[in-house]
């Protein structure tokens, strides 16, 4: 995988940089979004300056490639990935939990409405 997906020599360093420490960023982004009642399509756009800080990381510590088309892209698909399933969980939660008289959680990531008695 080392040359699609990450650039270092250790699959380590791309799960520690790329998926922990972006995906937990990514996290908390999506859930600020969705918690501040943003629409969903800020999700993509803050996605990529936080691709840019994740790829900047790998540059800066690891001596990866800064401006690399591809592995920014691999870097931006984690993130997004990681971004909207974090704003469509706190999403559903918070519809669920502010409207409870119109909606139920229907699963994880979405919310449905309630039936009359």
């Amino acid at each position: 995988m080392q040359g699609i997906l990450y650039e270092e020599h250790s699959a380590w360093l791309f799960v520690l940089v790329t998926v922990v420490l972006g995906g937990w960023t990514a996290w908390m982004t999506g859930r600020a979004l969705a918690l501040t009642w943003r629409p969903g399509w800020q999700v993509a756009l803050w996605s990529v300056p936080l691709a840019f800080a994740v790829r900047f990381i790998h540059h800066a510590l690891f001596g990866g490639t800064l401006l690399s088309l591809r592995f920014g892209l691999v870097d931006l698909l984690v993130v997004l990935a990681v971004a909207l399933f974090s704003y469509r969980f706190a999403r559903s939660g918070q519809m669920a939990r502010q409207y409870p008289w119109l909606y139920e959680r229907a699963g994880p990531l979405g919310w449905r409405a309630k039936t009359p008695p």
